[in-house]
């Protein structure tokens, strides 16, 4: 081994052994007594924060998870703070050519003119129960993996379902917090009903559009305003005119005098999933197979659709959240590619693991218990890797093809088999239809199963095209196909439903047909993903077992978009030789990127105040500045988009939206020295809507006076 790469080695070895200090971790809310936050810098008590004895309320109560995002109420009358970005997908169904809230923006001056935030539900957590030993009562000694996973989601439906016939109108979830150690209960309020308040212009939300995704220095204001309603009795129901905004429990006061260098703050959110504990074979599978995949398969769908989009916004609309989607993911994973290779994270968790086998290799007790895990965990991987690209072929044929996708419904709905939804796309398959999107990317995954090697066919597919594999006979067959299709629309599938199994099994629908011959070998892939996660998880849990006791402390369990609290500072930091990030921007880099096109297409209102320094209340004093975006390092993933940034009071300071290119590896290991995340700052969100929008009403209503 080079010397370099032995080096890198050596001290990536120690940064990942090391205990968890200062700022890491995304902690269960459970665990803040444990933390020692008042000499780090908390100046409230914890209790503020969340208290298990109740008598009052505290900040959590304030936190909202709102659908994939998370997001927090900043006045009594139900208004929520969160990301432009978290509410793209709503705003631009709610666009037309004629009304395109997404490029210009949408202010609803009262409360009639608020409209439905389609798709979004607010869920704020109340209360969290340890339920870890009712749940492992569940499991046997001697239990093979799929049986105590069958065991313990068993007696996860059970505990919910007592809670759920106790606590009436209450959502109930319980969720894994170490893998076979821990489980714990939240329970949610959850609200159908949320409209959009403020959504301020794309060229203000999304300035730098993908070009700045990921990076830093940032001036976006990737901020909005949305409203929770409820019935008249404050109880939770789907959209009517009849509703009236909720009265939160708890809503945060909003700081307008912001933030400074190396001030002590944290974040309330809903993180995602970290991977922090897993293997160096998943890392390896990850890294070589399933990332770059996606990835490449993301970058050719963004530009299909963004070619197909071109000159027409109509069709553009409908594209638009669809490409954002799947550009954050692409830059996400290559980011998180580039990160891995750079610090070499897969062959330092193998020389980690080397180390771990002979700990255990080194006590009879511990090799009887634990000897075997590695060499076990490498076997599953393997077979993974060797099945890979049938895996994601079969996976995708449903998930790039909405004619399939609704087919797969109505053969699904027929036979009790569980439907195929892709992560983000929602219950409907037509929500972006454009047959000839439809068609090239039917091709583009048709042509791939047709590719694929010996061993790994999809035979239904084989069958569809006669055998005949080449470019011209899948586009003809595709084509052919689409035009036969006698399901495209929503309505359509409930109707097909409707007709019963035995329609469905008559069908002459060519995609109907497919998904039929498909859902075998769908049913096939479940299976084995359920055997395979469950001797993983069961494996998982050993490992972390070993790890305790090699290295002797406790792990903050891996986010699973649970409530989670993450502190540190607002610090900037040196991402590489000679180039140094200061922790804040300000609107003169707006204007310094500002061009006539996108997406730098700075709002000439913004334009006209930034030339008067028109900044009101909002200005850095020493430098006659606004500040736009903050850089911290905090420990934050997916799903913390919208979280409120709070000072040490608890007060809001900045909304979460991002982290920095390097950051992107938090998934995998997290440290100070390059982990840092971004949030607009409060007194942009605030300068926006007082001056930009003429919103002072909603200053008003977060209780900001004049």
């Amino acid at each position: 081994m080079p010397r370099r790469v032995s080096a890198v080695l050596i001290i990536l070895f120690a940064l990942l052994l090391r205990p968890a200090t200062g700022d890491e971790g995304m902690y269960p809310i459970t665990e803040l007594s444990k933390l020692n936050l008042k000499a780090k810098g908390l100046q409230i008590p914890v209790s503020e924060i969340y208290n298990p004895k109740g008598g009052g309320t505290s900040l959590i109560e304030a936190i909202v998870h709102l659908g994939g995002c998370s997001a927090s109420f900043v006045s009594p009358e139900g208004l929520i703070i969160t990301n432009h970005h978290c509410v793209f997908g709503a705003v631009s169904a709610a666009s037309s050519v004629e009304h395109d809230y997404l490029t210009h923006g949408f202010l609803a001056r009262t409360r009639a003119e608020e409209i439905p935030a389609r798709g979004m539900i607010a869920r704020i957590t109340e209360e969290m129960r340890d339920v870890s030993s009712q749940v492992l009562a569940a499991v046997e000694p001697g239990m093979d993996p799929l049986a105590r996973a069958k065991a313990i989601d068993g007696r996860i439906a059970e505990l919910t379902k007592e809670a759920q016939a106790k606590l009436p109108g209450k959502t109930i979830s319980i969720s894994e917090m170490l893998p076979g150690q821990s489980y714990l209960m939240f329970i949610s309020t959850t609200y159908r009903d949320v409209r959009l308040v403020y959504v301020p212009p794309r060229s203000i939300g999304e300035f730098g559009g993908e070009d700045d995704n990921w990076v830093w220095p940032r001036h976006t204001g990737d901020f909005s305003f949305v409203r929770a309603y409820a019935d008249k009795d404050g109880r939770p129901v789907d959209y009517s005119a009849d509703n009236v905004p909720i009265r939160p429990r708890r809503f945060l006061k909003v700081n307008p005098n912001g933030v400074n260098e190396e001030d002590f703050v944290f974040i309330l959110g809903y993180p995602g999933r970290t991977y922090r504990h897993q293997s160096s074979y998943y890392l390896a599978y990850e890294e070589e197979h399933r990332m770059p995949w996606v990835a490449d398969l993301n970058q050719w769908q963004i530009k299909t659709l963004e070619e197909l989009g071109k000159g027409d916004r109509a069709i553009a609309l409908r594209f638009d959240s669809r490409i954002k989607g799947l550009a954050n993911t692409m830059k996400n994973y290559r980011g998180k590619l580039d990160g891995m290779r750079k610090l070499g994270l897969t062959a330092a968790r193998r020389s980690e693991e080397a180390a771990l086998q002979k700990f255990v290799d080194a006590d009879p007790a511990r090799r009887a218990a634990y000897g075997t895990v590695l060499a076990d965990t490498a076997r599953i991987y393997e077979g993974m890797a060797a099945r890979f690209q049938y895996e994601m072929t079969l996976d995708n044929l449903v998930s790039m093809s909405a004619l399939l996708r609704a087919a797969s419904t109505i053969v699904a709905a027929g036979t009790g088999a569980p439907a195929t939804t892709p992560p983000g796309r929602g219950a409907n398959p037509f929500a972006s239809y454009h047959e000839p999107a439809e068609v090239l990317f039917l091709q583009k995954i048709v042509s791939m199963a047709a590719g694929l090697p010996e061993g790994q066919r999809i035979a239904p597919i084989d069958r569809w095209l006669g055998g005949d594999f080449s470019e011209e006979n899948v586009r003809r067959r595709v084509e052919a196909a689409v035009a036969a299709a006698t399901v495209k629309s929503q309505e359509a599938v409930a109707a097909a439903i409707k007709q019963g199994p035995d329609a469905v099994a008559r069908s002459t629908d060519p995609f109907i047909a497919l998904a039929r011959d498909l859902a075998p070998l769908q049913q096939e892939l479940r299976d084995e993903r359920t055997r395979r996660t469950a001797e993983l998880n069961k494996l998982s849990a050993l490992l972390l077992d070993a790890r305790q006791q090699y290295l002797k402390k406790d792990f903050v369990p891996d986010a699973n978009g649970t409530l989670r609290f993450t502190f540190g500072r607002i610090r900037g930091y040196s991402p590489a030789d000679a180039v140094i990030h200061k922790p804040h921007t300000t609107l003169d880099g707006v204007i310094e990127k500002t061009r006539d096109e996108p997406p730098y297409d700075t709002p000439q209102t913004v334009r006209e105040l930034a030339k008067a320094r028109d900044f009101g209340r909002y200005r850095l004093p020493r430098t006659n500045q606004l500040p736009v975006g903050l850089l911290y390092n905090l420990d934050t993933t997916g799903g913390n988009s919208g979280s409120a940034l709070m000072n040490a009071r608890g007060e809001l300071v900045g909304v979460n939206f991002d982290r920095a290119w390097a950051a992107t590896i938090n998934d995998y290991a997290w440290n100070e020295a390059y982990s840092r995340s971004i949030a607009v700052d409060i007194r942009y969100v605030l300068w926006v809507t007082e001056k930009v929008a003429k919103a002072d009403f909603l200053l008003k209503e977060m209780g900001i006076g004049g």
